[in-house]
C-alpha cells in the first residue's frame, strides 16, 4: 500500500470533511470545496480523522496515495487557504487590481485586463508584485500561470512575470 495513504489525516478545528457515495465535500472557514472520489478508493472519517484506503487490490494503492495528497490539500486550503506571488521585472511593467480585474502594463501597445475568477483574490502590495490568494491550491496556481503566461521572463535580460523566488537562467548575449 501507498505510504503516502497510511497516514491518517488530521482535519483542524473548524474543519468537516463529509463523504456521501463518491462526494466528498471539505467545508472549513475559507470556503467549502466538493471532489469526486474514484471508485477504487475509499475514504472515512472518524472524528477529526480522516482515513484513506484503496478498494480491495493493491493496483489502487497508488491512486489512494494522491488522493489522499488532494485531501490534505484541499484541508489545508479551506483552513488556511494558499497564496502564490508574482514579481514584475521590467522598465515600465506595471499591475493594479480594481475590484474583480486586474490591469496589467507590461510592454505591450495596449493594458491587459484580467478577469479574475471567483474564489481568487488578487493583491497588488507594489506596481511590481502581485500575490493570488484563494482556497483551491490548483486554481491559485493555475491563475499565476495564466499571468505568467502574458510576458513570461526572457532569458537575455530576466524581464517579464515571474514567480517570486524564481531564478531565471539567463543566456550570454552575443559577441561581435
Amino acid at each position: 500500500m501507498s505510504r503516502v495513504a497510511k497516514r491518517p489525516l488530521d482535519l483542524p478545528a473548524g474543519v468537516s470533511l463529509q463523504v456521501s457515495g463518491q462526494e466528498i465535500t471539505v467545508k472549513g472557514p475559507k470556503g467549502v470545496i466538493t471532489m469526486r472520489c474514484p471508485e477504487a478508493v475509499e475514504v472515512s472519517v472518524d472524528g477529526s480523522v480522516a482515513s484513506v484506503a484503496p478498494a480491495a487490490n493493491a493496483e489502487n494503492s497508488a491512486l489512494a496515495g494522491t488522493i489522499r495528497s488532494v485531501l490534505g490539500n484541499h484541508v489545508h486550503g479551506v483552513s488556511q487557504g494558499f497564496e502564490r506571488g508574482l514579481e514584475l521585472v521590467g522598465v515600465g511593467y506595471r499591475a493594479q487590481a480594481q475590484g474583480k480585474v486586474l490591469n496589467l502594463s507590461l510592454g505591450f501597445s495596449h493594458p491587459i485586463a484580467f478577469e479574475v475568477p471567483e474564489g481568487i483574490t488578487i493583491e497588488t502590495p507594489t506596481q511590481t508584485e502581485i500575490v493570488v490568494k484563494g482556497h483551491d491550491c490548483q486554481q491559485v496556481g493555475q491563475v499565476a500561470a495564466n499571468i505568467r503566461s502574458f510576458r513570461p521572463p526572457e532569458p537575455y535580460k530576466g524581464k517579464g512575470v515571474k514567480y517570486k523566488g524564481e531564478r531565471i537562467l539567463r543566456k550570454e548575449a552575443k559577441k561581435k
